[in-house]
């Protein structure tokens, strides 16, 4: 190494300095191969927010989202997952579900009951990272719900309110037109839990527009979107009316494909089958319509012909409860594939059951794969074969694809490996 130093090659000064320089570099790259802590590799991106729908690597670091790529350097991870072959997805977003469990037992409905389930037991199996419950509390109970469930989540919670004050214990209570205090709606919303409480829920009013109206109110104070279930009613309440002149863009009516039979009046015309052009216009005007499938607001009758005529839903969710569960709905994934089944692209019903639903919501931090964001994601497998969706009323469609959660990570855990994927591979000697 003398050479080095005759001055007519380089001096002793330049070659400690070109020392140093090999050495930061070598420290830089050994920090690097530790920067990621966990890499998914090979599987193809959809993200609708970034316009990314190809081939991509994602790396996690502290929980967040570090670096999406097309070919990430596997030696710059602690932990690489080969998903090579699925599918990964922004965490899915299911907007409508109930999930105030407890134990109640003068409550009749979804609040503070066994009528609710259990959000995890449902949600990362099915690729949900995220749960928005749909009005199971008011601002009388909401503390509680908080407490004793979103408190104890792995999934993370959301809530509309409901905009009676105790929530849904029970339709008859849900009549009390005293219990709808908008005032008190806004100050739960604005003053006490601005990150949790995303809308205003009206549900299951047997009257006309009341409960709308005083749920209208408590957006407006709120400056958040109001949800609306609009059945129940006998004769049923004009849905042109409650599209046109009551419900503001950027509101949502849930259960867009129940039939009349439910007691609520049907987008598409049962002697017809057509949509009923009012329903374009009220989707051109911004009002949201969301699936909401539950265990008795789907019907093929009426999803399929307003499919074929170029009317889909803004969101699609599962209004998961104990008669949804087990029933046509079973779980957010089985939803999601109705709509493949229905020939939507996985694309469109990716789109619809994460960036659009975070939007709605007001939540632009959740939906997304962009660097920075938590690290909430799904990876699915496209199974290819003959499978059967059924809807409420146990009417059996056909499809030849489905969609199956492998992987769910949420805020950069794995909580979901439905075959091991991320786990330490061990042969059993035979």
């Amino acid at each position: 190494m003398k050479f080095l130093f005759n001055k007519n090659v380089i001096s002793k000064k330049a070659y400690y300095r070109f020392s140093i320089g090999i050495v930061l570099l070598i420290i830089c790259q050994f920090g690097y191969a530790q920067e990621i802590d966990i890499l998914l590799k090979g599987a193809h991106l959809i993200d609708p927010k970034n316009k990314i729908d190809s081939k991509m690597d994602v790396g996690i670091v502290n929980g967040k989202i570090a670096r999406v790529a097309k070919d990430i350097p596997i030696g710059s991870a602690a932990k690489i997952i080969d998903v090579t072959g699925f599918y990964i997805s922004p965490g899915i977003i299911d907007m409508h579900v109930h999930v105030f469990q407890g134990t109640d037992k003068y409550s009749t409905s979804v609040g503070n009951s066994s009528r609710s389930q259990q959000a995890d037991a449902f949600s990362f199996r099915a690729g949900v990272t995220t749960v928005v419950d749909a009005g199971s509390s008011g601002w009388r109970n909401f503390p509680l719900f908080k407490e004793q469930t979103i408190d104890k989540s792995q999934t993370r919670i959301l809530a509309f309110l409901n905009v009676i004050g105790n929530g849904m214990i029970g339709r008859f209570q849900e009549q009390d037109v005293n219990d709808m205090n908008p005032v008190m709606n806004a100050h739960m919303i604005n003053r006490l839990y601005p990150t949790i409480l995303v809308g205003i829920k009206s549900a299951h009013y047997w009257g006309e527009f009341t409960s709308v109206d005083k749920a209208v109110e408590s957006g407006k104070l709120a400056n958040v979107p109001i949800m609306v279930d609009f059945g129940e009613h006998n004769p049923a309440n004009s849905i042109e009316s409650l599209f046109l002149k009551h419900l503001r863009p950027g509101d949502i009516f849930t259960h867009t494909f129940s039939e009349i039979s439910t007691g609520r009046e049907s987008v598409v015309d049962e002697k017809t089958r057509k949509v009923k052009p009012f329903v374009f216009e009220a989707q051109k005007r911004g009002v949201i319509f969301d699936v909401g499938h539950g265990g008795g607001a789907f019907s093929w009758a009426q999803a399929v012909p307003a499919f074929q005529q170029g009317f889909y839903p803004n969101v699609i969710s599962s209004d998961l409860h104990d008669q949804s569960m087990n029933s046509g709905m079973k779980d957010m994934a089985n939803v999601m594939s109705k709509f493949l089944a229905m020939g939507m692209s996985l694309q469109d019903v990716i789109l619809r059951s994460t960036w659009n639903p975070a939007q709605v919501i007001k939540r632009p931090d959740l939906g997304h794969l962009s660097v920075g964001s938590e690290a909430d994601l799904a990876v699915f497998k496209v199974r290819e074969g003959e499978f059967g969706y059924t809807d409420v009323r146990k009417i059996a469609v056909s499809g030849t694809k489905k969609l199956e959660a492998e992987l769910t990570i949420r805020a950069g855990k794995v909580v979901w490996d439905l075959n091991g994927l991320s786990g330490q591979k061990w042969t059993i000697e035979k």
